[in-house]
C-alpha cells in the first residue's frame, strides 16, 4: 500500500474559472486601497481640498501670469497681480448678486404667495389630475413644517457647524497660499517632479503631466464657455419675462455648469422658481421652457464641441463619477468628480508607451 497522499488535479478546474479567481482577489486588492485612500482623503479634507483648489485656481490663471511673466513681470508679482484680478473680479460679482437680491428682497414674498395660490387653484380647478384643496393645503403644510425642521438648529449642529466654518476658513486661506506658489514655482516643481525617474520614465512622466494640465485647462475652458452661454440666455429670458433677481440667477447658472448634468439642472430648477417667485407662474413656464431647450442644446451641440477631446469621457462615465463623487465625498464630491477623473484618466493614457500627447 502507497503512503503517497494524493495530489489535486489542478487541469479539473476550468480555465476561466482560474483566471477569474486570478483577477478576483486583484481586484479586491484594488478595491481595498482604493476605500482606504478615500478615507484619508475624507480625514485629511481640510488639506486635500484645498490643494484641488489650488490647482483649479492656478489653471485658470496661469495664462495671466505667463503673460505677464512674458512682459518681463517677476514671477512672484506676476502671481501676486493676476490673484488680484481674480479676487476682483469674484467680489464684483457677488456684490452685484447681493444688491439685487436686497433690492427685490420686499416684492418676492407676495409674489412668490400670488403664484402658488395660482398653481393650486390651476390643480384643483382645471388640472387632469383628481386633487382636493384639502389634499394641496395639507401638502403646503407639510413643506412648510419640513423647512422649518430643515433651518432649525440644534446644539450639536451649531457646534458641526462651526467646526465646519473653521474647516473653510482655513482651507480658503491655505488654497490661496498654496495658488501663489504654484503661479510663481509651477514650472520648476513639474520639472523636478519629471526627473525623478531616468530615461523613457522620464519622458512618460512629462508627458503625463502635461496631457493632465491640458485635460484640466480643457475642462475650465469648456465649463465657463458652456455656463456662459446658458446664463446669456436665460438672463435675457428672465428680463424679457420681467422677472427680477436675474444677476444672482446668471451667477448661479455660470457656477453651476463647472458641474456637469447635475449643476446646469439645478441652477435651471433656480431660474424657474426666481421667475415663478417675482413674475407669476406665465412667465415661469416660459422660462422653464426656454431653461429645457437651452440644456438640451448645450448637452446635445455646444457640449461636444467646446470640450473636443480635451475630457475623453463617455457621458455615462461622467454620470457615474457624479453619483460616486457626491456618494462618497458629498457636495464636493459631485463638484469634482468629473474634472479628477478625466485629468487622471488623461494622465493614465498619457503615460502608457507611445501614448503621444494628449488633448
Amino acid at each position: 500500500m502507497s503512503n503517497t497522499l494524493p495530489t489535486r488535479d489542478h487541469s479539473s478546474v476550468p480555465r476561466v474559472l482560474d483566471r477569474l479567481a486570478a483577477y478576483s482577489w486583484r481586484l479586491i486588492v484594488v478595491a481595498i486601497v482604493g476605500v482606504a485612500a478615500l478615507w484619508v482623503l475624507r480625514e485629511a479634507r481640510v488639506v486635500f481640498f484645498p490643494i484641488v483648489l489650488a490647482l483649479f485656481l492656478t489653471r485658470a490663471l496661469s495664462p495671466i501670469s505667463g503673460f505677464l511673466q512674458g512682459h518681463r513681470w517677476r514671477p512672484g508679482i506676476a502671481a501676486i497681480a493676476s490673484m488680484l484680478l481674480f479676487f476682483v473680479v469674484i467680489g464684483s460679482l457677488i456684490t452685484i448678486a447681493v444688491r439685487s437680491v436686497a433690492g427685490e428682497a420686499a416684492s418676492i414674498r407676495p409674489t412668490m404667495a400670488e403664484a402658488v395660490d395660482d398653481i393650486e387653484d390651476w390643480l384643483v380647478d382645471d388640472s387632469p389630475f383628481d386633487i382636493s384643496r384639502d389634499t394641496v393645503d395639507d401638502l403646503r403644510a407639510r413643506a412648510g413644517s419640513a423647512f422649518d425642521d430643515l433651518t432649525r438648529s440644534s446644539d450639536g449642529s451649531i457646534v458641526e457647524r462651526a467646526t465646519l466654518v473653521g474647516e473653510v476658513i482655513t482651507g480658503v486661506l491655505l488654497a490661496i497660499i498654496l495658488t501663489f506658489f504654484m503661479l510663481r514655482d509651477g514650472r520648476r516643481f513639474v520639472g523636478w517632479i519629471a526627473h525623478r525617474w531616468r530615461g523613457d520614465s522620464e519622458q512618460r512622466v512629462q508627458r503625463s503631466l502635461d496631457a493632465a494640465w491640458s485635460a484640466l485647462a480643457g475642462y475650465l475652458r469648456g465649463a465657463l464657455l458652456l455656463g456662459v452661454v446658458e446664463a446669456v440666455v436665460i438672463g435675457i429670458t428672465l428680463w424679457i419675462a420681467g422677472a427680477g433677481l436675474i444677476a444672482p440667477v446668471v451667477v448661479i447658472t455660470m457656477l453651476g455648469a463647472f458641474v456637469p448634468i447635475v449643476g446646469a439642472t439645478l441652477s435651471g430648477v433656480v431660474a424657474v422658481l426666481v421667475a415663478l417667485a417675482t413674475a407669476g407662474t406665465g412667465p415661469a413656464i416660459v422660462v422653464a421652457i426656454v431653461v429645457v431647450i437651452v440644456q438640451q442644446l448645450d448637452n446635445d451641440l455646444l457640449a461636444p464641441i467646446i470640450y473636443g477631446k480635451a475630457l475623453s469621457l463617455h457621458p455615462v462615465a461622467i454620470l457615474i463619477s457624479i453619483v460616486a463623487g457626491g456618494a462618497l465625498l458629498g457636495l464636493t464630491g459631485t463638484i469634482l468628480a468629473v474634472p479628477v477623473v478625466a485629468v487622471g484618466w488623461n494622465a493614465f493614457r498619457a503615460y502608457q508607451p507611445g501614448g503621444g500627447k494628449q488633448a
